[in-house]
């Protein structure tokens, strides 16, 4: 599992956490089922983008790139993200790959000198046609970048080329033999697009930038930085050094990105593993953009919130559920910051967080604090375990949104049946430890499915239930055996209950 690697020409934002939470998320979901996983994150630290951003921070670029890898760690603690492996394109293991990987094109036969004349963009970097870009404002002579809304440049420089052109025929025949590498569907035509549209060879190299990996056999030639970034994906699984680690791993690979990159990854580096010698990875999952008000988040535009004022004021949970909940992968995305109040308040305050708060009261009042067992015959038993078909299907679909609905749609029924038979009015007897039994195990199955999502507050919930300290019971959600912790009766009855304060404090609009 891999998210870009996200260049350090300035800090993370949120539309870095809303990838690099669902990878996280879906590397936990597949964990918990006991898959074997390995969860690959990074930075992108070489290229123009990067050197320029240093000059005008007054740094030197390897001290810039130090400086916002540790900012994009920070974040990526902040947010729990479980990674196995933080990878930096500025590491020797990088800079050995790259060239043993881009070298072995070369013996191929796939790269050739020459020189290259067109438009560049600093921002993408990443070369365009005329008919790619947009035109330029008020009568100017420079067309604009339809992604960055900026003037593009004018390079005339001797590059290395790629021979991309070549690869038009095995990367349609690789598709054909491969439905779903790329999801969703729209995306796999959009690749496909650019393929059949035609593919031109590509400038693998820059003799003009300083700030790359060399190119081994051209002296003052540096690596184009998106080459040097995508082999990232094979360094980290030990292409340069341990041919059997790679093996173990490689190509049961599945990639999160953004659209606006899907060229270089779903054409660009399928064509490079194709010219190594490689297979092309299993699965590109594509999403759109995270807009903020109708407008793509970034660092240059709208309000620039970052990850770390969204937890002050949400909790890690309350974040993660946030991008989780209501961002579909595959379309772009529409946040706001009243949007966020509103699902926090009615999902995490209202739902779970009162499911868990009333039940321990009333175990405490009619129970004296100790949970009973849940009914095996409960009403509640089949709609736990559609639920739980449900979630299991849509974490494996990459559908987060789906997942969580699901899971909250047990969490409404319980509450609507405790609602039915009001134990907080009944006399203590087996009719009220039955509806509270059925709400414990409910609670119990939803801790589970959720904790992917929510990481402290699952975790705290599974100890107020008493199932952290009983005997034979796992210490955390994410310890037990899926998908046999998920069918009911689980909840083994006699464990004391704790209310706490609230998992969720209301947040005022």
């Amino acid at each position: 599992m891999t998210t870009p690697i996200y260049y350090v020409n300035d800090a993370p934002h949120i539309g870095h956490a809303y990838t690099t939470v669902t990878a996280d998320a879906l590397a936990r979901w597949h964990r918990l089922i006991g898959d074997d996983v390995f969860f690959l994150t990074g930075t992108d630290e070489h290229g123009q983008k990067v050197a320029r951003a240093a000059e005008a921070a007054g740094r030197a670029p390897a001290k810039h790139a130090e400086l916002n890898a540790q900012r994009y760690r920070d974040a990526w603690d902040q947010l729990g993200i479980g990674f196995d492996d933080f990878i930096r394109t500025t590491e020797p293991r990088q800079i050995e790959a790259v060239q043993k990987f881009m070298g072995r094109i070369y013996d191929n036969g796939h790269i050739y000198s020459g020189t290259y004349e067109g438009w560049y963009c600093v921002p993408c970097e990443a070369y365009y046609t005329d008919d790619e870009l947009d035109p330029a404002l008020d009568g100017g002579d420079t067309p604009l970048c339809t992604i960055h809304r900026k003037p593009v440049e004018w390079l005339a420089e001797e590059n290395w080329f790629f021979r991309l052109s070549a690869f038009t025929q095995p990367l349609l025949d690789w598709y054909e033999a491969n439905p779903n590498a790329v999801q969703p569907d729209g995306k796999r035509n959009e690749a496909l697009g650019l393929i059949r549209g035609g593919l031109r060879d590509i400038s693998v190299s820059r003799s003009a930038v300083e700030w790359g990996i060399p190119v081994p056999w051209a002296e003052g030639h540096v690596f184009y930085v998106w080459y040097d970034a995508l082999i990232n994906y094979v360094t980290a699984i030990g292409y340069h050094d341990d041919r059997e680690r790679f093996d173990t791993w490689w190509p049961a690979v599945h990639h999160l990105l953004a659209k606006d990159i899907l060229r270089f990854h779903c054409v660009y580096w399928p064509a490079m593993l194709l010219a190594a010698g490689e297979a092309p990875p299993r699965q590109f999952n594509v999403h759109g953009y995270l807009l903020v008000g109708g407008e793509k988040m970034s660092k240059t535009s709208l309000n620039q919130i970052t990850p770390a004022e969204l937890v002050e004021d949400f909790g890690v949970d309350g974040f993660r559920y946030q991008f989780l909940r209501d961002q579909p992968f595959g379309p772009d995305g529409d946040f706001s910051y009243e949007g966020m109040v509103t699902r926090y308040n009615t999902d995490l305050a209202n739902n779970l967080g009162n499911l868990a708060a009333r039940v321990a009261t009333v175990v405490a009042k009619k129970c004296d604090g100790v949970g009973p067992a849940p009914d095996p015959d409960s009403v509640l038993a089949p709609l736990a375990a559609d639920v739980v078909a449900e979630a299991s299907a849509a974490w494996a679909d990459t559908s987060p949104p789906r997942a969580l609905e699901a899971t909250w749609r047990l969490i409404r029924e319980t509450n609507a049946h405790l609602e039915n038979h009001e134990p907080w009015k009944a006399e203590p007897g087996p009719e009220v430890d039955r509806v509270l039994g059925d709400a414990l195990e409910v609670l119990r199955i939803v801790t589970v499915l959720a904790s992917p999502a929510l990481l402290e507050s699952t975790t705290e919930l599974w100890r107020r239930i008493g199932l952290a300290d009983a005997d034979g019971q796992p210490d955390l959600p994410t310890d037990v055996a899926v998908p046999g912790a998920l069918a009911w009766g689980g909840y083994p009855g006699g464990l004391p209950v704790e209310k706490g304060s609230p998992l969720f404090p209301r947040i005022k609009a």
